[in-house]
């Protein structure tokens, strides 16, 4: 018998899960998302799900604090057999979990125990893991510590950022879901609880952590580069003797290997040189000294202006050896 479903996500990542949960023989009785957002200009910042509800017909809830009294009492009035949730953005209470037939289940990024929290595609590529993947769990008051109720797994690609494996995921999850709501249905759900032992966490980031630290090796730079896109997004100050710090994003990059140092004549000396200095630089190619090894810049972006090549910027714009990356002293 098809399963009466309540979906509660507001962030992309839980749309192609939406989607198949609307395509399937399962009754979509709700959507909750977080209430609108209202940005500069009293602009209205779109929110995909409620879109995608509406345009199905399903009726949209957007409590500001879903643990009220009425807002509990609203959720249990739709008598749901699951709750399905990805990305919601607020933490459920025990009376709310306890709400739902067969229970509150939870979609996240991560190969849990690894990554709970906020951020886990983010961390993962940040402290460069090669392999992610999205779990669904049963949720239980503390932060994604319930069993294991389904997992997949894919490889992180060596040059791909927290959005673009964030869109990957979000793909896998859909299935996962199903799967899920299949297992339910037919009573063959298999439930393996954490290893507590093992967690990890993920705790939500401020924006001054894009800032990219010179102190670190140069694959630990290219793996932040790739984590902070597209937030808070990495980035750098320039600095030229007589010239204001240029903030720049730093938007790709590679590690040099020992045949590209063997090939590089560097104008300044790398064994010599403070992290974040400019060693080589011409009308093509940046390299910048690292706390060990030599990092290649391949594409920035200058503040308010659109992302180029590095060979772009540098027919404007000249770096020149010596020049340092880093924070301006204030």
């Amino acid at each position: 018998m098809p399963l009466k479903v309540v979906m509660m996500g507001t962030g992309t990542f839980a749309i192609p899960a939406f989607q198949a949960l609307i395509d399937s023989e399962h009754e979509v009785l709700a959507l909750y998302t977080q209430p609108d957002r209202t940005g500069r200009g009293h602009h209205r910042h779109k929110n995909p799900m409620k879109e995608l509800a509406l345009e199905h017909e399903i009726p949209v809830f957007q409590p500001p604090k879903i643990n009220t009294a009425e807002a509990l009492e609203e959720l249990d009035q739709l008598q749901a057999d699951v709750y399905l949730v990805a990305a919601y953005g607020q933490i459920l209470s025990q009376k709310l979990l306890d709400m739902p037939r067969c229970g509150a289940f939870n979609l996240h990024a991560s190969l849990l125990p690894k990554y709970r929290g906020a951020a886990p595609i983010l961390y993962a590529i940040q402290n460069g893991e090669t392999r992610s993947g999205v779990s669904v769990f049963r949720i239980e008051r503390a932060l994604d510590s319930g069993p294991i109720a389904g997992m997949v797994e894919t490889e992180i690609g060596p040059k791909e950022t927290t959005g673009q494996l964030q869109d990957r995921l979000a793909d896998l999850a859909a299935p996962l879901a199903m799967q899920l709501l299949t297992d339910i249905e037919a009573g063959t759900l298999v439930e393996t609880p954490q290893n507590h032992e093992e967690a990890t966490f993920a705790p939500t980031l401020d924006k001054q952590v894009g800032a990219i630290d010179w102190n670190q090796t140069a694959e630990q730079i290219s793996w932040h580069v790739r984590a902070m896109q597209p937030w808070p997004s990495p980035f750098s100050f320039l600095q030229h003797p007589g010239q204001d710090p240029l903030r720049l994003q730093i938007l790709d990059v590679d590690p040099l290997t020992p045949e590209d140092l063997e090939a590089l004549e560097p104008q300044v000396d790398p064994q010599q040189a403070a992290p974040g200095t400019v060693v080589f630089a011409d009308n093509k190619r940046v390299v910048v000294s690292t706390g060990s090894g030599l990092l290649q810049l391949n594409q920035i972006q200058p503040q308010g202006k659109r992302a180029m090549q590095v060979k772009e910027y540098l027919c404007g714009r000249k770096i020149h050896p010596g020049d340092i990356f880093g924070t301006p002293a204030t």
